[in-house]
């Protein structure tokens, strides 16, 4: 009868997703108040970059590591489970955060430990929350739904460093972390109302089916067996790779060619993140394009030639800060319309393995991005503008001089790298008719 009860008490579909959702955006908010503060104490404590870089380094190892696995648990046990897990395992690596730091012992190798449970934990979290939306929201909202996801993955950058900034005086590390502890418990109540629908069997699932080493590996047979999904997912790889280039050289062209402005840098990251929020918000209301390739494939013009592109160009702060917002409010349009396509196209209950392969083979770049871009910058393009030759002479008009210079005209390759990404989609039919070639799972 308590259960019956129970079950008649929580909360379904659409309104469901919107409460997971806010509890998901709060505790984030949160868990980067909780990054900002870690970051101020670790270069307090040390003063090295290098062990700043480290804290991510153990993060995301765990992470692409557990992936394959993860996408399987998640299709195997209970997907609200799963949530709760992941949101039980980040918020302990807080709390034993908390606890050393209550009592005067935390030192660097805690923070390792800490980011390594973590990424543990958090690739469990998206191939849950993602191969969930589906379950939870009709077909024809997927398109809102993912622009407010992806709300969920810019917002909280724009009012984490100022909260936490703001209140790190006050509340000291201690208190961040505290708040950190307190949402991650919010958001795991939120899970305990709601309905999150267990997908139902499919002969693709049954396919899959055995041992946890077959299920991890189901994934990328899946992509692979699928040409057209393959390709789309090639894409956003080679996109990776651009975009990582391009956005870790933009804070240090900027500041290059600022004579280390930290106002002028902080100004075009506001207006960037703010791009990203409001795109987020577009596509929630409106819901994209009806053929959501488009979304994807005129995303990546869009973003590569009226932002990367524009944001490489010597016209100074104007011409950046339309730039920075340009090339970030296109990202949700095209994130959320590609995660609609995969979402319409893969059976819920294989989703969570499909999507873990998917994320890892999109994520594949991330460890050489950085030093790609490094080696790009510091032993080529730069001292080649600075030596005057050829090289600066025929692209000077274009990229300027002096400082920062090369590492522009890296960022104007990145651009028309990009939009040449979206224009291939469009040459290739497989990946240009991906919503008629694959039938909806439904």
């Amino acid at each position: 009868m308590n259960q019956a009860l129970l079950k008649q008490r929580q909360i379904v579909g659409m309104p469901a997703f919107i409460l997971v959702w806010i509890g998901q955006i709060v505790s984030m908010l949160a868990t980067q108040m909780t990054q900002f503060a870690i970051t101020v104490w670790a270069y307090e404590k040390t003063g090295s970059v290098t062990a700043l870089g480290l804290v991510t380094v153990f993060g995301s190892v765990p992470f692409l590591l557990m992936s394959p696995i993860a996408g399987a648990m998640v299709d195997r046990y209970n997907r609200k489970l799963m949530m709760m897990i992941s949101d039980l395992g980040a918020g302990t690596a807080t709390l034993l955060l908390l606890t050393l730091q209550s009592t005067n012992g935390l030192q660097m190798w805690h923070l390792y430990l800490a980011s390594a449970i973590t990424g543990l934990f958090s690739a469990f979290q998206w191939p849950a929350y993602s191969s969930s939306i589906s379950l939870m929201v009709p077909k024809k909202h997927l398109g809102r739904a993912n622009g407010l996801m992806s709300l969920l993955d810019n917002g909280p950058g724009v009012l984490a460093p100022l909260l936490a900034g703001a209140l790190l005086p006050f509340t000291h590390f201690a208190g961040i972390l505290t708040i950190d502890v307190v949402t991650f418990v919010i958001a795991i109540l939120v899970l305990l109302i709601v309905v999150v629908p267990q997908p139902s069997q499919a002969a693709t699932g049954d396919k899959g089916s055995g041992n946890l080493l077959r299920e991890s590996v189901y994934g990328f047979r899946y992509i692979f067996a699928r040409p057209s999904l393959f390709g789309l997912q090639l894409l956003a790889m080679v996109a990776n790779i651009f975009g990582g280039i391009y956005f870790v050289l933009l804070p240090a062209m900027i500041l290059a060619r600022t004579s280390n402005n930290e106002l002028v840098l902080a100004s075009i990251q506001s207006i960037g993140a703010t791009g990203a929020i409001l795109g987020g918000i577009a596509l929630a209301a409106w819901g994209g394009f009806k053929r959501r390739v488009h979304g994807v494939l005129l995303g990546y013009i869009v973003a590569g030639l009226l932002g990367c592109v524009v944001m490489g160009l010597r016209f100074g702060l104007p011409a950046w800060l339309i730039a920075s917002f340009i090339s970030t409010f296109a990202i949700p349009t095209i994130g959320g319309s590609t995660q609609a396509i995969w979402q319409s196209k893969v059976a819920p209950n294989v989703q969570g393995r499909v999507f873990s392969a998917r994320r890892l083979i999109g994520w594949s770049s991330q460890p050489i991005t950085p030093i790609l871009g490094g080696l790009l910058a510091d032993r080529w393009l730069e001292p080649a503008i600075r030596a005057n030759g050829s090289l600066a002479q025929f692209w000077a008009p274009i990229v300027g001089t002096g400082p920062g210079a090369g590492m522009a005209l890296i960022m104007i390759f990145m651009g028309l790298g990009t939009a040449l990404i979206g224009v291939a989609g469009y040459l290739v039919r497989g990946i240009r008719d991906v919503e008629t070639i694959l039938p909806d799972h439904i």
